[in-house]
This record gives C-alpha cells, sequence and structure tokens, in this order.
C-alpha cells in the first residue's frame, strides 16, 4: 500500500529511458533546424551573396570539363561512337537524380546537399552513408579532374615554348610517373581561390567558365570540318554493355548540379534559385556534351582515343594540320579544368561543413573565419589531400570511383524527396518533381542499373571505402552527434 503522498509505481518508472541503439541510427534531424543552423559555424557564419547566376556558373564550373575534355578518350574506347548514347543515357540518368535535388534544394536549402536530405527523411546513419559517399565522389573528382589538367598544360606548353613536363613529374604511379606535380598544383590554386570566400571564387569562376563555352564552341566549329560520316559506321561495335560501361564512366560529368546545391547557404534566395540553377545548368552542360562528343568521334575513328586525357586538343590538331588551334584549345582547357576543381573543391567542403556543424567529423571543418566567411581550416585539410591523391593514383581509377559514389548518392536522392513528400505534404516547395513517385522511382533505378556496369574493382573499392566510413562512424560520430548529445541531455534532465 502506498504512503500518502507518494506518487503511483507507474509515475515513479515513468522517466524516459536512453533510445536504443537502432533509435539513435535512426533518428531524423527537423527540416526546422537544419534551415534555422544556415551559415552557422564554429567562430562565425557563412555569408550569403550567391545570386541566380553565380549558382548556375558554379553548376557548371563543376559539371562542363570534366567528361569532356578528361575522360572523353577514357569513354571511348568502351563504346565506340556510340558514346554519344553513353552521354545522353548518363544526362537522362542525371535529369531524374536533377529534379528530385530540385525539389529538395527548394524545400531544405542548406550546404550539406544531399547528406542534409537523408539527414531530415531517412535517419543519421543513412545520411553518414550518403555524407561519405559524397567525400568519395567530390573528393576523387577533384583529384581525377586534376590529373587530366596536367595533360592538357603539358600541350600548351609543347605548344608554345616546345617543352614539356617529364612523366616522371606529369603522371602518377602506374602511368608511366612517380609524382604528378601539375595535379597538385591546380588544386593548391583552386584552395587559393577558395580561401578568399565565396563571392570571389564565384566572380573567378564565371569567367573561366565562360572561357570553356566558348573553347568548346570553337572545337565543334573546327572539329566538323572534319567530319567523316564513315566514323560512325559501325555505331556501336561493343554493344549496349559497352554504352553502359562508358555511361557509368561518364556520369561523374555531371555531378555538376550536387555542388550548386551545397552553396545553399551562401545564396542570396536559395528557395527559390537553386533549383533554376540546377535545371538551366543540366540543361546547357548535357548539350554541350553531346554536341562535342558528336564532332569528336566524326572527326577522329574511335579507335584512335587510345585513352588520351587531352583528346580534343589531338583533335584539332589532325583536323587543321596546324599547332595553332591544338595550343589555343589546350590554354582554354587549362582554364576550363581549373574551374571543375575550383567549384567541386567548393562542394566538398561544404559539406564537410555542414557534417562538422552536426558533430559527425571534427569541429575545425565548420570554423569559418571571421574576415572571409570561409572554412579556412576545412579548405587547407581538403585541399592538401585531394592534390596528393591526384598526384598518386592513375586516372581512370579515380573517374570509376567517383561515379559510384556519385551513383549511390544520387539514388538515395530520389528516395528522399519521396520520403519527405509521405512524412511533410504541408511543407511549402517552390519546385515538384511531375509525376512523383514514378520520376524519382526511375532516376532510382537507372542509378542502380549503372552501378551495375562498373567493374569489380570499382566494387570492391567501394566496399572498402564504405567499411571505412562505418568504422569512423561508430569510432568517433554515433557518440558525438549533436542529435545523441541533445538526446542524451533531454534523459538525464527528465531523470
Amino acid at each position: 500500500m502506498l504512503e500518502q503522498g507518494a506518487p503511483p509505481q507507474d509515475q515513479r518508472t515513468a522517466a524516459p529511458a536512453s533510445p536504443g541503439v537502432a533509435a539513435r541510427l535512426m533518428r531524423r534531424k527537423p527540416v526546422e533546424r537544419l534551415v534555422a543552423e544556415g551559415g552557422q559555424g564554429e567562430g562565425g557564419t557563412l555569408r550569403r551573396s550567391l545570386g541566380l547566376w553565380q549558382l548556375t556558373m558554379i553548376s557548371i564550373g563543376a559539371t562542363l570539363g570534366t567528361g569532356i575534355f578528361v575522360v572523353l578518350g577514357e569513354a571511348v574506347p568502351k563504346a565506340g561512337p556510340a558514346v554519344t548514347l553513353s552521354f545522353v543515357i548518363a544526362g537522362l540518368t542525371a535529369l531524374f537524380s536533377a529534379l528530385s535535388y530540385a525539389e529538395l534544394a527548394g524545400t531544405i536549402p542548406v550546404s550539406g546537399s544531399s547528406y542534409s536530405y537523408a539527414y531530415a527523411t531517412m535517419g543519421e546513419l543513412i545520411a553518414w552513408v550518403c555524407g561519405w559517399c559524397l567525400l568519395l565522389e567530390y573528393g576523387v573528382s577533384v583529384a581525377a579532374v586534376a590529373v587530366g589538367w596536367g595533360e592538357y598544360l603539358n600541350e600548351l606548353l609543347d605548344g608554345t615554348i616546345g617543352v614539356t613536363i617529364p612523366d616522371a613529374l606529369s603522371a602518377p604511379p602506374g602511368d608511366g610517373g612517380v609524382f604528378n606535380l601539375p595535379a597538385l598544383i591546380v588544386v593548391l590554386l583552386a584552395m587559393a581561390f577558395l580561401l578568399g570566400g565565396a563571392k570571389e571564387s564565384a566572380r573567378a569562376n564565371t569567367i573561366m567558365v565562360c572561357v570553356k563555352i566558348a573553347a568548346l564552341i570553337l572545337f565543334c566549329a573546327i572539329g566538323f570540318m572534319g567530319f567523316k560520316s564513315g566514323n560512325y559506321a559501325h555505331f556501336m561495335p561493343l554493344g549496349m554493355a559497352g554504352v553502359s560501361a562508358a555511361g557509368a564512366t561518364l556520369f561523374f560529368s555531371y555531378i555538376g548540379f550536387d555542388a550548386a546545391s551545397t552553396a545553399g547557404e551562401e545564396a542570396k534566395n536559395a528557395q527559390r534559385d537553386l533549383p533554376r540553377a540546377i535545371m538551366l545548368s543540366l540543361v546547357i552542360v548535357t548539350t554541350l556534351y553531346v554536341l562535342v562528343a558528336a564532332v569528336a568521334v566524326g572527326a577522329r575513328p574511335w579507335r584512335r582515343f587510345n585513352d588520351s586525357e587531352a583528346a580534343l586538343a589531338q583533335i584539332m590538331r589532325d583536323v587543321t594540320g596546324q599547332d595553332f588551334w591544338a595550343t589555343l584549345l589546350a590554354f582554354c582547357a587549362v582554364i576550363a579544368i581549373a574551374s571543375v576543381v575550383l567549384t567541386v573543391l567548393y562542394g566538398q567542403t561544404r559539406i564537410l561543413f555542414a557534417m562538422s556543424r552536426d558533430g559527425l567529423v571534427p569541429k575545425v571543418f565548420a570554423r569559418v573565419h571571421p574576415k572571409t566567411g570561409a572554412p579556412r581550416a576545412n579548405t587547407v585539410i581538403v585541399s592538401l589531400f585531394c592534390g596528393v591523391l591526384a598526384a598518386a593514383v592513375p586516372l581512370g581509377q579515380l573517374a570509376d570511383a567517383t561515379s559510384i559514389g556519385t551513383l549511390f548518392a544520387f539514388a538515395l536522392v530520389n528516395v528522399a524527396v519521396v520520403v519527405l513528400r509521405r512524412t511533410r505534404p504541408d511543407m511549402p516547395r517552390t519546385f515538384r518533381v511531375p509525376l512523383s513517385p514514378v520520376l524519382p522511382a526511375l532516376g532510382f533505378a537507372f542509378c542502380v542499373w549503372m552501378m551495375g556496369s562498373l567493374s569489380a574493382v570499382t566494387w570492391v573499392v567501394f566496399g572498402v571505402w564504405m567499411a571505412v566510413g562505418l568504422v569512423f562512424y561508430f569510432g568517433y560520430g554515433y557518440r558525438r552527434s549533436r542529435l545523441a548529445t541533445a538526446e542524451d541531455v533531454a534523459v538525464a534532465t527528465e531523470k
């Protein structure tokens, strides 16, 4: 029998218990909290200085160049003349995912991109996996593009002063070199721009994007003069398997709109401008990719590409019989590819910024310099890592590793947009995916299909990367997560 004034037994034991492991892994970060924390870092805040034009240029800058200036020589031997179809398939896959990105970017305009979208819809573990994939996608993409930059730099030096950087210092181990110095240099140059702040980096990127578009239009005009329809006689020599394999390799060329979404906390009107920038850039980039690939294959038999990272400059030389045009294109490519390194490196730092703010990676990545509004320590650490990676790993392996990370993250975004529609149908959306959930389902299916086209070695690398990521999460982020800390404090208070 209870003493007078004593609480009932069920009330005395009603204090909430600490959430179990499964509950902690599935905890979601409320959308309102994600948005409210926008721009807030350690010691400062990111500055909202980017409009629609700058966001579109960031998206194009991160996209246009990788598949055309660098990886075309890798993709053509896989698909033959049907590489144009590979670009279309990769672009179509990107389109489905871009629609999902556009809706989520307008609804949750934050720096974390698909990592933040997954955190709000599918829980912390899935968000971590997505963020870890983005680190692979962005970090390896920077390194892959930087490798190709060195090829065009040698073309430029050869055409201007007749000197080239020795293979030992211009190619990574396994490709006849010891250390790829140009790849390291271009990453460090991009780092210098980013340390000045988002607005200054966006201005430099806009200039470089205009140069690269002009260069590709010039290539099409000159390359068309050497166009031979006979080069398309055997359109699909390696079958549909070759087309899909090339498409999977080329897919990493379409990550630009993802880079635009990482600027959500530095955009003046993110909810309005991010969806527009994503869709506009994808249309421009896909059109140019297909056009340039069609002219390139028409001007040169597909068997003569031979994994060349500077294929367009060589085609210009073959068509004109002069070194001038090839040198001019190499000059434009040096500038163009540098803009890809700049913008993708930007996206990498902003994703780490968001993950650090959530407590899943060390706080150093969320420190913001009060004068420039840029995460300086984050930028330096990421740049040095990517630069060393670019200098030491061959291009082909880098491109495929980037593709699988990109495809996995995009697949999760297509799921996230459907989940958020079901769980938060009342939220205001500045853009809505048409025919949902059909189009997101198609986007998910295309991503899975293209992942299946990648080599077994790429899957092994991906599996090892995921295993390392899970070890890091359970060893660091699981307990240091700010959501976990808030839950523990709430439980202790209740007790």
